[in-house]
């Protein structure tokens, strides 16, 4: 029974790690510092993100776009800068991320 717990356990610690390791990513990338996982601030927040774009298969790659040359209107007068020097496969990380509600 204490194997089965371990391994529950050892479990949930690895599915939280992809999470916590993709905030360091958006940390590191300056995202937060406009947004937030749940709330607006500067720009709006990722769980607002990722209600807008459910189930729209083209939101990937236009939200990759938008990250990579910056965008306004979207969501307000308030434009967010490019991000050129944020790697391509670090954008589809975090994409993938708010997508999935920034959990």
């Amino acid at each position: 029974m204490k194997l089965i717990a371990s391994i529950l356990i050892s479990a949930g610690l690895l599915a939280a790690a992809p999470a916590q390791a993709n905030q360091e990513l958006a940390k590191k990338s300056n995202c937060l510092s406009c947004h937030s996982t749940d709330k607006k601030m500067v720009g709006p927040a990722f769980a607002d993100i990722a209600k807008k774009y459910a189930g729209d298969k083209a939101a990937p790659k236009a939200l990759a776009g938008k990250i990579k040359a910056g965008t306004k209107g979207t969501w307000g007068q308030i434009p967010m800068p490019p991000n050129p020097s944020v790697k391509d496969a670090d954008i589809d990380t975090l994409v993938k991320w708010i997508l999935a509600g920034a959990k």
